[in-house]
């Protein structure tokens, strides 16, 4: 076991030079992101059309900015553009998918409430997406002698980090879906990572299709998501 290692010096810190808007303009650009990413919708059907490897580095970029437990970054996203290995990811995803929706493993109740997304255990977009982004939880780090670094609320920095990957895709005119094949032992297996990698979210990204179709969908109002204690 490592002895704890305490800080050797005092915390820096810098100044944090952000301008204060008017409350106008903090007004018009929150209801202008707030109206754009209303239009967001996950996609399940892709243009296999190309995209920029810079844009997904930038999405990437844009998910590390994400707060994180002690500062300790716990995340890795692997992006795969690679066709060889997409489809080792949609046959080994199919697998597990058609044991859950066909086998058994999927209680009624949840494909019930999956019943109106028309979703089932083909998952073509996975080959067709030009790029797979994989999300891993660290779920510890590793002293300089190789032992075990805990990494403090490291789950629920990656979502966050990965809230924030979804919304720069989206600000950049792409599409993607949360996919979450269970089990997702063999993105870890496929992709080569540590153990201490565990596979968090499957992001495929890229153009919708041109005939793309989405649920028909309505999201719940102000008044059913938010509670106001004010003075």
């Amino acid at each position: 076991m490592s002895e704890l290692v305490l800080p050797t010096s005092e915390p820096r810190f810098v100044p944090y030079a952000r301008a204060r808007l008017e409350a106008s303009d903090a007004v018009a650009r929150a209801r202008e992101f707030r109206s754009d990413m209303a239009a967001r919708r996950s996609v399940r059907a892709f243009s296999a059309d190309p995209v920029p490897r810079e844009l997904i580095e930038l999405a990437i970029m844009t998910a590390a900015s994400a707060p994180s437990g002690a500062h300790q970054q716990p995340w890795t996203f692997v992006a795969v553009s690679d066709p060889d290995i997409k489809r080792r990811i949609r046959v080994a995803a199919e697998q597990e998918e058609r044991r859950n929706y066909e086998g058994g493993r999927m209680p009624a109740e949840w494909r019930a409430a999956l019943a109106p997304l028309g979703t089932d255990w083909h998952k073509p977009f996975l080959e067709i997406a030009p790029w797979l982004v994989v999300a891993f939880e660290q779920v510890h780090g590793s002293f300089p002698d190789g032992t075990a670094k805990k990494h403090y609320y490291a789950r629920e920095s990656l979502g966050i980090a990965c809230g924030l990957f979804i919304a720069a895709i989206h600000r950049m005119g792409l599409v993607t879906l949360t996919h979450t094949p269970s089990p997702m032992g063999f993105l870890a297996r496929i992709l080569g990572r540590p153990k201490n990698e565990r596979p968090f979210l499957l992001l495929p990204v890229g153009h919708p299709a041109v005939d793309c179709t989405v649920p028909d969908l309505t999201r719940k109002p102000l008044d059913e998501v938010a509670i106001f204690l004010e003075g």
